[in-house]
């Protein structure tokens, strides 16, 4: 069977290393545009056009260029674009979706499910529809979601067992979709405000923040990122945003900064930031 495959970031190079590893027949590899690096003239490529180009494979930025490249089916992994109707029309897409649908359709599933404080999260093989993640299932595998474990080693976790998921299903045959069940639960793009801490909350909401990355709070009017943090219990005599050492109050309980990152500077340990911060009797992040 030969393939297209369309996808962006790292978690979709592995799937794509992946499928030629397996012996698959990929005819054209379909990504976003490269992009500036940093601020300099330079481009840089997607990680999936990365792999593509290193496994020998040919790109292309534009999804109407799978009609043409004799594809049987397309794989599509976090793409982060929506194909045209009329392609889905000529070639049947299957797409690898991480989450259990119907919950969490859309761009950020991972992210979200942290967010929300999910249990369990998944894998899903699914019919590409016009619709958002609204296709009919072939297959899902399940997982729980570790008490601190991060998006971005979640993602790769997820990205392992979709591809044994995928791998599996292409071999014995896809057989006929199921139907969604369920209510359905959209994740919008993360933006600047999903990632504010809000300190007013449980210390267990505020490190979901922390573990899906770049969360961030304010310091003497400057950005202050939380790269790793931990929650404890007790610690009332703190208020929200209060800052004693390298230890936050909070609306239920307390967040220890393990890993932080000033404005301008390189990340280093919460205890050495506190040392060099001198927080005042009273003074608050946030403020």
């Amino acid at each position: 069977m030969k393939l297209a495959f369309l996808g962006t970031p790292e978690v979709a190079a592995g799937t794509l290393r992946a499928l030629v590893g397996a012996g698959y027949d990929v005819g054209l590899v379909v990504t976003r545009l490269d992009t500036r690096r940093g601020r300099g003239p330079g481009q840089s490529p997607s990680p999936v056009k990365e792999a593509a180009l290193a496994l020998g494979l040919a790109v292309s930025h534009r999804p109407a260029d799978v009609t043409a490249s004799g594809a049987e089916l397309g794989v599509v992994v976090a793409f982060g674009r929506l194909i045209r109707p009329e392609v889905l029309a000529m070639v049947p897409m299957l797409n690898v979706h991480f989450s259990l649908l119907p919950r969490w359709r859309g761009a950020a599933p991972v992210e979200r499910a942290i967010l929300a404080g999910d249990a369990e999260t998944g894998v899903c093989l699914m019919a590409l529809e016009e619709g958002l993640d609204t296709g009919p299932v072939y297959d899902r595998a399940v997982t729980p979601i570790g008490r601190d474990e991060t998006a971005d080693g979640l993602r790769r976790r997820l990205g392992e067992m979709g591809n044994e998921l995928l791998l599996a299903r292409l071999s014995a045959g896809l057989g006929e979709p199921q139907p969604q069940t369920g209510e359905a639960t959209y994740a919008a793009k993360l933006g600047p405000g999903d990632l504010h801490l809000d300190f007013s909350q449980a210390a267990e909401a505020c490190n979901r923040q922390v573990r899906v990355g770049r969360a961030w709070t304010t310091w003497r009017a400057r950005r202050l990122l939380v790269h790793r943090a931990c929650v404890l219990p007790g610690a009332g005599e703190l208020l929200p945003g209060e800052i004693r050492g390298n230890r936050v109050g909070t609306g239920e309980g307390a967040l220890e900064l393990v890993i932080v990152q000033p404005e301008g500077k390189p990340a280093m340990s919460g205890a050495d930031w506190a040392r060099g911060a001198r927080p005042r009797p009273g003074e608050r992040l946030s403020e």
